[in-house]
């Protein structure tokens, strides 16, 4: 009995020792680390106005609508754009749900833009991301909002492709996937303007 009540308390110290140590000390660890090293990321990227309000994440996709905004790709997420219910559809490439959503999308997205049948619809303009809050578009995507996007602000369609250019972030590392526009960022960008 002796040697059980040793045992015993030998694993509830053992438990209670490296609950302390990677419940408590470990994240408090890493939590300093990358306040000093990388503060906005760890903060969550956060994009606030001059008054210091908070108005989104450069890292969160958000939807705007409106003419004079870029869209961003559709969400599944929540009511669209949730992070609080942050996912994909859970629609496979075989779900007649998916494949009808999807044409109904090309089909308006064709004729928002003017485009033949023949042409390709850029699959970020019609399909959720797997999080459903991807802030990034595809430079093609943004391109054929670019006409709407000049119109809508009275700006010149130069003047709005240099703006997508400043803001299109590079794939990671150089090579793994596709340059993207943030949306978010391009968009307020386009709001500061005089």
């Amino acid at each position: 009995m002796k040697e059980l009540f040793s045992q015993l308390r030998g694993a509830v110290m053992a438990t209670l020792v490296l609950a302390v140590v990677c419940c408590g000390i470990y994240p408090l660890v890493v939590f300093g680390i990358a306040q000093v090293a990388f503060p906005d990321k760890a903060n969550g990227s956060l994009i606030t106005d001059a008054k210091g309000t908070v108005i989104g994440s450069k890292l969160l996709g958000q939807g705007f609508t409106g003419e004079k905004y870029f869209h961003p790709r559709p969400s599944a997420a929540g009511n669209g754009y949730d992070a609080a219910n942050s996912s994909g559809s859970n629609l496979g490439p075989t779900s007649q749900k998916l494949r009808d959503a999807v044409k109904e999308r090309i089909e308006a997205y064709r004729k928002e833009y003017g485009l033949k049948d023949t042409e390709l619809v850029p699959a970020d303009a019609v399909t959720a991301s797997g999080s459903g809050l991807d802030p990034h578009i595809s430079l093609r995507n943004a391109e054929l909002q670019t006409a709407r996007v000049a119109k809508a602000r009275n700006l010149s369609v130069e003047k709005v492709g240099e703006l997508i250019r400043a803001h299109t972030d590079k794939a990671g590392l150089g090579i793994l996937g596709e340059p993207g526009v943030n949306v978010l960022k391009l968009n307020l960008t386009l709001d500061s303007l005089k």
